[in-house]
């Protein structure tokens, strides 16, 4: 069973993407890598950074499908997968509507997340 890793993106930068033939998000350039989550993580990361944004989508990644080097890295225990350049369009396998509750935090069920 393949272990998908996600990040959390701006859906206008997503659509861009589609235009454009690759993701590139903006830590890219400033960080030089980008920020991606295992599915273990993902909620939690979201409810940290995103709470209450509403323009969101999650991309549902296959790593073996990954032009770009991904490395797991991070302080501590916990390691994160960072992409280590563009995301091409054909390591997405799915696009996931990616909207707060009323409180403004993220929930996703694991069906969710693997269907």
């Amino acid at each position: 069973m393949t272990e998908y890793i996600y990040h959390i993106a701006r859906e206008r930068t997503w659509l861009d993407a589609l235009e454009f033939g690759e993701y590139l998000d903006a830590s890219l350039g400033r960080e030089g890598f980008i920020h991606c989550s295992t599915r273990d993580q993902v909620i939690r990361v979201a409810n940290l950074l995103f709470k209450g944004q509403c323009d969101l989508v999650l991309l549902k990644i296959d790593p073996a499908m990954v032009a770009s080097e991904i490395r797991y890295e991070g302080v501590n225990d916990e390691k994160f997968p960072h992409l280590y350049g563009p995301l091409n369009l054909d390591a997405v396998v799915d696009v996931i509507r990616f909207a707060p509750d009323a409180e403004g935090s993220f929930n996703l069920t694991d069906g969710e997340l693997e269907s």
